[in-house]
This record gives structure tokens, C-alpha cells and sequence, in this order.
């Protein structure tokens, strides 16, 4: 079954919410068509998530892998089936854990590019302390590039207490944060979220 992403989001991820084992998330194009699945392995003392074509696994767009065992403030290599790297991703740890979400974005040479931040003041605190609020506090983050301090991309996750789906609007190309580095910095934090859940 096929999604209609919202007006002016280019890609949606959508997972089940009451998955046990891991995490799985179908990725829509803005026409509502499949265009990836994300797989995060289970029991794993590191995260390890996976983005491919499609549910059947042949072909690797993506791999995201936690540096170190599961902290406050692990980084995230990303990289291409091939090796080579895209960059990394780093949770800001204590920030991340008790205020909201804030994570870096970083080039394979180690540049900060550009920073995910949970958007508002209030809600994002009272989401952390306050189960209900979670669903009816749907997050929001903005993507700011670090060169000039611009928003070049949202994401947003929609209202549904069973299904959890996050729209992706990207507002400006940048060779640095290209749209697959987008997708998979989606596809991580949707798996955090999950595990917090």
C-alpha cells in the first residue's frame, strides 16, 4: 500500500510502532511509490541500520553504524556499499537526553556541515517526561546548514498513535548534505526514536 506524502515533503519514512525485533521502515518518494527500506538489525550491542532499494535487500544504498557500544553521544559512521564514506552523525549527548533532540552532521573529513535540531521549547521537555504527550506533541526538526546558518530541510513526524511516519522536506540543494545523507540521517533518528519509545 502505496503513501501520499503531505504537501511540499519529498520523501516519508513509515514504520510500525510495535515491532519487537529491530526496526523497519518503508521510504516513499513524493508520488507515494517505494523507493527504499531501512533495516536495523536487533541484539546489537552497536547500532547498525542498513538502507536499501527495496524490502527485498539486493542492493545497498546506505550503511549507518554506531562508532561505539550505545551512549549519549555516539557518533555514526555513513557510509556507501563500497566503503567509502559520506561522513558521520553525532547525538549531542546530555542535550539530546533531557531537552531535545540536536544532532551534527559531519563531512568524511571530519567538517561540521550542518546540525538536526528538534524544533520548540516546551514540547520537546514535556515529550520526555509526559508518555501522552509524545503523540500529541508530534516532533519536528529543522536541518541548518553550518556555513550560513540557513534552513535548507524539515522533518516532521505526522499524527498517528499506531503508525509512525516522518515527512521530509528538503527546501535547498547542498553538495555537501545531499539528499541520500538526508534520508539516512532520517532513517537513524527514526530508529532512535523507536528505541526510546
Amino acid at each position: 500500500m502505496g503513501v501520499t506524502p503531505a504537501p511540499n515533503e519529498k520523501y516519508t519514512i513509515r514504520r510500525k510502532v510495535f515491532k519487537f525485533f529491530g526496526a523497519a521502515f518503508h521510504v516513499y518518494d513524493e508520488h507515494g511509490s517505494v523507493i527504499g527500506y531501512c533495516k536495523q538489525k536487533a541484539f546489537k550491542l552497536k547500532e547498525d541500520l542498513k538502507l536499501y532499494t527495496g524490502e527485498d535487500m539486493s542492493e545497498m544504498l546506505l550503511s549507518l553504524q554506531a562508532k561505539s557500544v550505545i551512549d549519549f553521544s555516539s557518533t555514526y559512521a555513513i557510509t556507501l556499499p563500497d566503503g567509502t564514506s559520506l561522513g558521520s552523525m553525532r547525538r549531542k549527548g546530555m542535550k539530546s537526553s533531557f531537552v531535545r533532540d540536536e544532532w551534527l552532521m559531519f563531512s568524511e573529513s571530519g567538517q561540521e556541515l550542518g546540525t538536526i535540531r528538534e524544533t520548540g521549547s516546551v514540547a520537546p521537555l514535556i515529550r520526555r517526561y509526559v508518555e501522552i504527550a509524545a503523540f500529541l506533541f508530534p516532533q519536528r526538526y529543522e536541518i541548518i546548514r553550518s556555513a550560513d546558518s540557513k534552513v535548507i530541510g524539515h522533518f516532521r513526524q505526522h499524527f498517528n498513535p499506531f503508525i509512525y511516519r516522518l515527512g521530509i522536506a528538503i527546501l535547498e540543494e547542498d553538495d555537501g548534505i545531499d539528499e541520500l545523507y538526508i534520508l539516512g540521517s532520517a532513517c537513524l533518528i527514526s530508529a532512535i526514536e523507536g528505541r526510546q519509545d
